[in-house]
């Protein structure tokens, strides 16, 4: 049993310990490129991925599912759906709503489960969710509960990547970039996240379904065993990943440009 568990008694189980990490890094988490989106190059590359994935918004039913600060809801908000934003941490909710509100945008956000929504069956015409497939612990739970909430030939578009497993030429730029670090030849790049929380995503991560990571095959056909169809994997990011290159270091934008990223979209059969 880890220490965080022991702290909060029995009942504190791994869904507890994935929100109190996400909420711990709420505060910080629009700092990163990757998370906010700091250039318009890069927002009109995600909202050209929207459209090529669920086509226009035109008032629609969007559900955003760990919505976090709410970069991808304005983002489904832009493209002209109307959109619902659901997370477990009312950290990261609370953060979501001031930017809306700062905005001027008309979306509802809500307290959560990824995996057991509470919304009303057949009530949305897409959903949407970047990086949260790989923090599931019950996948084929969440894939039929998100199965249930879409309306007849509905559309989800799954946003996500591998980050367990890294390739020799990742590893390579990586040691590299260490290695000059270590001699005083680059400087070393500041965490966004809590000193507190070193460790604890890798923690995480080992507990969670898709540990030895999330590659594409694997969530696609979990996602056609929840009866999904027409699954189809997007590996063509190259767009949104130079734009966010412009604001990380060159090894670091090496480094994610060689990661197994990608983009998944699927149908509720009519």
């Amino acid at each position: 049993m880890t220490a965080m568990r022991e702290n909060h008694g029995k009942n504190y189980n791994l869904r507890d310990e994935i929100k109190a990490y996400w909420s711990a890094r709420a505060e910080k988490f629009d700092l990163s490129p990757g998370h906010e989106i700091f250039s318009e190059d890069e927002r009109q590359a995600w909202l050209a991925l929207i459209e090529k994935h669920l086509g226009k918004g035109n008032g629609r039913a969007a559900l955003d599912l760990a919505s976090g600060t709410a970069v991808i809801s304005h983002l489904m908000d832009d493209a002209g759906f109307k959109v619902t934003g659901l997370d477990w941490s009312e950290t990261m909710l609370a953060l979501a709503r001031a930017k809306a509100k700062q905005r001027g945008r008309d979306i509802s956000f809500r307290v959560a489960d990824a995996e057991n929504t509470m919304e009303p069956d057949a009530s949305y015409d897409v959903i949407v969710t970047r990086h949260l497939v790989w923090t599931l612990v019950d996948p084929t739970a969440a894939f039929t509960e998100w199965m249930r909430v879409l309306k007849p030939g509905g559309k989800l578009l799954v946003v996500d990547g591998d980050f367990v497993n890294v390739g020799f030429s990742e590893k390579l730029v990586k040691k590299l970039a260490a290695w000059l670090e270590k001699i005083g030849v680059l400087k070393k790049e500041p965490s966004h996240a809590p000193p507190e929380m070193a460790g604890k995503h890798e923690e995480i991560l080992s507990q969670v379904h898709f540990s030895r990571g999330a590659r594409a095959d694997d969530v696609a056909a979990l996602l056609r065993h929840a009866g999904f169809e027409a699954v189809m994997i997007d590996h063509d990011l190259k767009k949104i990943h130079r734009a966010q290159a412009r604001h990380l270091s060159f090894f670091k934008a090496t480094a994610r440009g060689l990661q197994h990223r990608y983009a998944i979209c699927a149908t509720k059969p009519l």
